[in-house]
């Protein structure tokens, strides 16, 4: 295995000569392996794709995001607002955003924008929330500049980002704490995120995870109910929502669950289940959505027709 994600045999034994306990060296080790494989699935991401213009939004400098304008379009054109991966901790517009979805979706007449936010522990999910919304305040008070259409604006994030568009089209404290509310939001993309019941996922989740959800979600139960977007699924939410994901189980699982309480809301939920599996599968459903050859891109085209044409 560490030749296969690029640990060295040096760390390795270092880790083993020091004088940590065997189970903080272990857990160190794994959470190295983490951030190898993070880094890997953000390099095949590509170099980021060429026509867009950096907006910051706060006074920190992950504040910022990068907007592609709709090409063709007649009119104002609808928006799309991605909200990157990485455990609450790492990624950026720069190298998880992937290289289709800034040229597909102009492509297809909308407006697309890639989102940072500030990243654990540095800031909390809270404040993570906090900026999505003011990212989508930003781009909603230069909506004529920008040729956008703010009546009609979608969220779609994948991963932590996913946890992150379910928990602002869910709980609307965070649209609200920067002047917008639900009717603001034309509908919500969650890709194959699977912290939608923060609880329930620190209990049944991958080991391998464990330490990343507890560093995001700390140890108060009340705390991760909070953050659960699941939690807050009875009315009101966001008008719709296409749940994608994986054959990860505990992704699934999830999923399905925030969609049957979505549902119970009063939400309209669709779903799209594609083949793949472990990290390779939840990299590849972001990495290739928007490349016409990959089959949740149809889906996804087809879902935003509908709601946009609203």
């Amino acid at each position: 295995m560490s030749k296969r994600y690029g640990i060295g045999a040096a760390m390795i034994a270092a880790l083993v000569a020091s004088s940590m306990p065997a189970s903080d060296a272990h857990e160190k080790l794994r959470e190295r392996l983490r951030e190898r494989m993070a880094e890997r699935m953000g390099a095949e991401q590509g170099p980021k794709a060429p026509g867009s213009e950096t907006i910051n939004y706060g006074s920190d400098p992950l504040q910022a995001l990068d907007i592609w304008r709709a090409k063709g379009a007649k009119g104002l054109a609808p928006l799309i607002v991605y909200v990157h991966g990485g455990g609450w901790k790492r990624g950026s517009k720069d190298n998880a955003t992937g290289r289709f979805k800034p040229v597909h979706y102009p492509e297809q007449g909308y407006a697309f924008a890639s989102i940072n936010y500030r990243l654990v522990p540095a800031a909390t999910v809270e404040q993570q929330a906090a900026d999505v919304a003011s990212a989508v305040r930003a781009l909603i008070d230069r909506a004529s500049t920008l040729g956008i259409d703010r009546r009609r604006i979608v969220l779609m994030g994948h991963s932590a980002g996913a946890h992150l568009v379910a928990l602002v089209g869910t709980d609307e404290r965070y649209l609200k704490g920067a002047g917008l509310s639900f009717a603001d939001i034309a509908g919500v993309i969650p890709n194959d995120g699977a912290a939608y019941d923060v609880p329930a996922q620190m209990k049944d989740g991958p080991p391998i995870m464990q330490a990343t959800y507890k560093q995001a979600f700390g140890t108060d139960p009340a705390r991760q109910e909070a953050l659960s977007p699941t939690a807050h699924a009875a009315a009101p939410n966001a008008r719709e929502f296409l749940l994608l994901y994986v054959q990860r189980p505990d992704g699934v699982r999830q999923a399905k669950t925030l969609g049957d309480a979505l549902v119970a809301g009063g939400s309209r939920v669709e779903h799209g289940s594609f083949a793949g599996e472990g990290l390779k599968g939840h990299a590849e459903i972001n990495r290739s959505l928007g490349d016409p050859a990959y089959p949740a891109t149809a889906t996804v085209d087809a879902w935003l027709k509908r709601v946009f044409a609203k």
